[in-house]
């Protein structure tokens, strides 16, 4: 199961793909951690990205291309994933599209939960109450200034990805509001009708 989770920041993305982990037993591949594991493992594509990152640039999307491509080729990979944190912009889709087709490979579904933004402030502050009550850490962006900025980022740069995966005709919307078990199941429902 090949699967891209797409939604604002709050929408459960981050819950919805453990719990798919769990069930199915596919890595999630967050950006992030592609790129700092392709640091510190000192591969090729890690060093041209930590001498971009050192000198205080952003890494082009060739090299974010080529680290996602180099991390699903890996064995835990082989029977699928979740990917986290990209595509964010269209030409990046493309080129996943492409990717994939080269390796013989293709999105099962991109699964985009919509959400009432509003509602997410709230869902947010919410989230940071329950998460300083257990004792826990609180995201240093789990504040409403920050939090708006990041919908307004999401808005401009990856809400485009909706209009470019339905014209693919891998785009599955589902209610990202209803509680969180809903949700799974809707998403395993999308999944098993794409299979």
């Amino acid at each position: 199961m090949r699967l891209i989770l797409l939604g604002p920041p709050g929408a459960g993305k981050g819950t919805q793909a453990q719990r798919l982990v769990e069930r199915h037993g596919i890595p999630q591949l967050s950006t992030g951690d592609m790129l700092r594991a392709a640091v510190a493992n000192g591969t090729e594509v890690g060093k041209r990205a930590k001498a971009v990152m050192d000198s205080g640039q952003l890494v082009s999307d060739e090299i974010v291309n080529q680290i996602v491509s180099e991390r699903i080729d890996q064995p835990d990979a082989a029977r699928g994933f979740i990917l986290d944190g990209f595509p964010r912009t269209v030409p990046q889709a493309e080129a996943l599209t492409q990717m994939l087709a080269d390796k013989g490979q293709k999105l099962d579904a991109v699964i985009e939960l919509k959400v009432d933004e509003s509602a997410l402030v709230s869902r947010m502050e919410k989230r940071v109450a329950e998460t300083l009550a257990s004792g826990g850490k609180v995201r240093a962006d789990d504040n409403p200034e920050s939090f708006k900025k990041r919908l307004n980022e999401y808005r401009e740069k990856t809400a485009p990805l909706s209009a470019y995966y339905a014209s693919t005709g891998e785009l599955v919307t589902l209610d990202g509001m209803a509680d969180m078990d809903t949700v799974t199941a809707e998403i395993e429902k999308a999944l098993h009708a794409n299979a």
